[in-house]
């Protein structure tokens, strides 16, 4: 039996679509060491095989009628839930055994006013380069800030239920992604406190390629972008958009510029600035390298950060650049 500070954690999981990953998701919730929860399952009117594997589960399964997207179901979901907290995570991401009661924790610890966050294990489930490059660099980026993190990400925000009900919830005219950052920007603004617990780990189901990868950086780029011009805080420092990320990709279009003029002019002496940009770049971004170099090894640390300082920047510049030419002439790229 639970003693009494144990308190009752609703697990709140959208899902769309998500057939391929929903079972192992709800596997790892239901091998919880923790025992005073339940898990809720709001399905955005799936059109693959998602809801006949959630029966499966002893969980309660909400179907939306109509896609109404991520934000609707999690409100939805938070909206019948008994928990006294709520927890987010989704349907990509596994619980570890450990997680909730981690955030019970964490949550007795920091009081009933404070949003508390958890991230990526540094490995995730599976094990294939842009996989693992993209969970340690999540991880590191939301673990650097503890005591005032810019915004809480979804895939593991704890909340109490009546601080969620009074703030109105996710924003369900939203954009597709990142209402986890317009929604922690409102609860600082009502005078909330954010803080980020490094123990609260889930494990995400990533499944990229370089393709993949790629996509993903121009995805989130483009809508992080459109959101920071028009809360006016493009260059500030924020989790996975942090300051030596940004110095990351214009280093790199920097020394493409200075290499381009140098063999224009037949002139070397170019590759002396582009060797000074590029180590500070390197040092500015040390304690990355050091992430990769401690989960993956020296082999992974060299490819990473290649990868990272080499090909990633013009994924994101292209998310910027459609971003940029979108909201100022319209286009759509």
């Amino acid at each position: 039996m639970n003693p009494p500070a144990t308190p009752f954690i609703s697990v709140v999981i959208p899902n769309r679509n998500g057939g391929k990953t929903i079972g192992r998701c709800l596997d790892a919730a239901f091998a919880s060491q923790y025992s005073n929860f339940e898990v809720i399952v709001v399905d955005d009117s799936s059109t693959d095989n998602s809801t006949s594997i959630i029966d499966r589960y002893p969980c309660r399964l909400i179907r939306l009628p109509e896609h109404g997207g991520a934000s609707k179901a999690r409100n939805t979901g938070a909206g019948n839930s008994r928990g006294e907290i709520l927890f987010f995570i989704d349907a990509d991401c596994l619980l570890q055994p450990d997680t909730l009661a981690k955030a019970a924790a964490a949550y007795l610890k920091n009081g009933a006013e404070v949003i508390i966050g958890g991230t990526y294990t540094c490995l995730p489930f599976d094990r294939n380069f842009f996989s693992i490059f993209q969970s340690i660099y999540i991880h590191y980026s939301e673990t650097k800030n503890l005591q005032s993190p810019d915004y809480i990400a979804t895939h593991a925000m704890l909340i109490r239920a009546e601080i969620f009900k009074k703030s109105g919830g996710f924003k369900e005219d939203f954009m597709p992604i990142l209402e986890d950052v317009e929604f922690s920007h409102r609860l600082k603004r009502m005078g909330y406190r954010l803080r980020m617990d490094p123990g609260i780990l889930v494990q995400h189901i990533f499944n990229f390629t370089l393709i993949k990868s790629l996509r993903n950086a121009i995805r989130k780029t483009k809508y992080w972008s459109i959101y920071s011009i028009k809360n006016k805080d493009l260059l500030s420092d924020s989790g996975t958009a942090s300051q030596e990320f940004k110095f990351n990709v214009l280093s790199c279009f920097a020394v493409l510029v200075l290499l381009l003029i140098g063999l224009w002019l037949n002139n070397w002496a170019a590759l002396l600035p582009i060797l000074l940009l590029y180590g500070a770049n390197l040092y500015l971004n040390r304690n990355l390298i050091r992430a990769f170099h401690k989960t993956g090894g020296p082999n992974f640390a060299i490819s990473a950060v290649l990868y990272y300082t080499f090909l990633y920047p013009f994924a994101v510049g292209i998310g910027a650049f459609s971003a940029i030419f979108s909201q100022h002439f319209g286009f759509r790229l």
